[in-house]
């Protein structure tokens, strides 16, 4: 198993743990849950290792590295997938508000709506509610 899809197994653990339901996108369900996290989700900046949807829109990105990566540099890819979302997907906002970096191990996490965001250490993912209740 290459060190990528061991983090993204460690990532749909920590996904699911924090209620959301983890898809591939060939089986897309947005009714699934209030959150679901669509793996590797085309847009038109590249393929999202995580699409996150929160309440049937697109809300936010992870960006899954292998272990032992410095998720500190990381923040400028994912910033790119917060736009270029398909003119037909729901979503709350573009950019997108919220983006993720992730082994598995450690996760970074930035709002890209505060007035100087930076990619900060989280220790978990956040709650589909929690994003819906920022997004109120």
């Amino acid at each position: 198993m290459k060190p990528e899809e061991k983090a993204r197994q460690k990532i749909d653990q920590l996904l699911e743990a924090a209620g959301w339901a983890v898809q591939d996108v060939q089986q897309l369900n947005l009714g699934a849950s209030l959150g679901v996290a669509v793996r590797e989700f085309p847009l038109k900046s590249g393929e999202a290792d995580y699409l996150l949807f929160v309440d049937r829109k697109a809300a936010g990105v992870i960006e899954a590295k292998p272990e032992g990566t410095t998720l500190s540099g990381v923040a400028d890819q994912s910033a790119k997938y917060v736009t270029g979302i398909p003119e037909n997907l729901p979503h709350v906002q573009e950019p997108l508000p919220f983006a993720y970096e992730s082994t598995g191990i450690e996760t970074f996490f930035t709002d890209l709506r505060d007035p100087q965001p930076r990619s900060r250490r989280v220790f978990a993912f956040h709650k589909p509610e929690t994003l819906k209740e920022w997004l109120s």
